[in-house]
């Protein structure tokens, strides 16, 4: 059974920081490019950072680039978002997916709410 879960998500105050994992199951992970998006309420769904199964990582967002940072353990078989110096408008639910050819697997999400 493919399982993506992520966690680390919460509320945290302007400046703060938060790591969220993503672990995945029922697929050979280290073959997979993974990715991290967001949604914010009333927003469409957008790609914030991607990792190669190369190792290879791109930031996707401007707004997010020297303050977030992806990155994958292919022996946990989970990947990371490092992010840091948050802000309000960063605040929405995170989602991790996997992908490889055509196929696609998504998490549930993870609430991150940057308030004070």
């Amino acid at each position: 059974q493919v399982q993506l879960v992520e966690s680390g998500g919460g509320l945290v105050q302007p400046g703060g920081s938060l790591r969220l994992s993503c672990a995945a199951s029922g697929f050979t992970f280290s073959l997979y490019h993974m990715r991290w998006y967001r949604q914010a309420p009333g927003k469409e769904r957008e790609l914030v950072a991607q990792i190669f199964n190369t190792g290879t990582s791109i930031i996707a967002v401007d707004s997010v680039k020297g303050r977030f940072t992806i990155s994958r353990d292919n022996a946990k078989s989970t990947v990371y978002l490092q992010m840091n110096s948050l802000k309000p408008e960063d605040t929405a639910v995170y989602y991790c997916s996997g992908n490889r050819l055509s196929t696609t697997h998504w998490g549930q999400g993870t609430q991150v709410t940057v308030s004070s």
